[in-house]
């Protein structure tokens, strides 16, 4: 047998694994971080309420305006997408600004904030801060945010209540650059009262009080890059892959963790796209 048709074939297969190659890494930097999409999900909950059935709560994690893909316009989608789902409820979990993603560039909070102003839900808007907001400035930060709807929720609580339908959201800072002062957060809840918590980085989950009928972060990005087989390559956690996306039980608890809108680092997804999380509540 000649050689010239075997060199062809490994010259047409090494041309055929380049190309791939070429396209997934377009879709990874390019195509998949430059996306957007709303995704559902519905769960029961312990100690949920009959008449708080069906509560839809809109989740915006991570945006890290300035990552490539993330400008102000990219922004404004954020809040008409979130809006037109009408959520009766809409958590805002930090990270608005970015440090150190190849190809970023700064966007600071104060023009930030004002768009996300524009987010409406009955029941409000609460917000926390990420480790990000809090290596840039967290004062500035939460100057910022604080912004009619926005309330700002650091190791602090709120009661929630529609007609019949009440609960206390909890809002508890970063795990990492915050205070994180559990007790503070939970003072005045009555230990029957249905709890919503609200914090940035999952790695807190294991210390949180077991009253809480489901705990929400953001931070991890779900890891960014999700391989076929490989699964997730690198999530920022002490516990690896076991809080990185998605709706997570253990035991009787319950958490969600949100793979949120913006990257840092490395301004790439694969097969984890940016979302707004939209979740529905319901009772057991």
């Amino acid at each position: 047998m000649s050689k010239k048709p075997v060199r062809h074939f490994i010259s047409a297969v090494l041309l055929a694994l380049a190309a791939i190659v070429a396209g997934l890494g377009v879709w990874a930097f390019w195509i998949e971080p430059a996306s957007l999409r709303i995704q559902e999900y519905e769960t029961k909950l312990k100690n949920w309420p009959t008449a708080c059935d069906g509560l839809s709560v809109a989740i915006v994690a991570d945006i890290h305006a300035g990552a490539p893909h993330i400008g102000l316009d990219k922004v404004k989608k954020v809040v008409e997408i979130t809006n037109a789902e009408k959520p009766d409820l809409i958590l805002l979990l930090g990270d608005y600004v970015i440090h150190g993603v190849l190809g970023g560039k700064f966007i600071g909070p104060e023009k930030t904030a004002p768009i996300l102003s524009k987010l409406r839900a009955p029941l409000g808007v609460f917000a926390i801060l990420g480790n990000h907001d809090w290596w840039l400035d967290a004062n500035r930060v939460a100057k910022a945010i604080s912004i009619n709807p926005i309330t700002l929720l650091e190791d602090a609580n709120v009661e929630i209540g529609l007609n019949d339908c009440k609960f206390h959201l909890v809002g508890i800072s970063d795990f990492r650059e915050g205070p994180h002062d559990i007790r503070k957060a939970m003072h005045g809840v009555p230990r029957r009262s249905p709890v919503i918590i609200l914090t940035h980085d999952p790695d807190i989950f294991p210390h949180l009080p077991k009253q809480a009928s489901l705990a929400i972060a953001g931070h991890t990005h779900g890891g960014q890059v999700n391989l076929p087989w490989f699964g997730r390559l690198k999530v920022p956690s002490q516990y690896g892959a076991r809080f990185a996306a998605g709706m997570i039980v253990e035991g009787t608890q319950k958490y969600f963790v949100s793979p949120g809108i913006g990257t840092s680092i490395l301004p790439v997804r694969f097969r984890v796209p940016p979302e707004v999380s939209l979740l529905k509540f319901r009772s057991q």
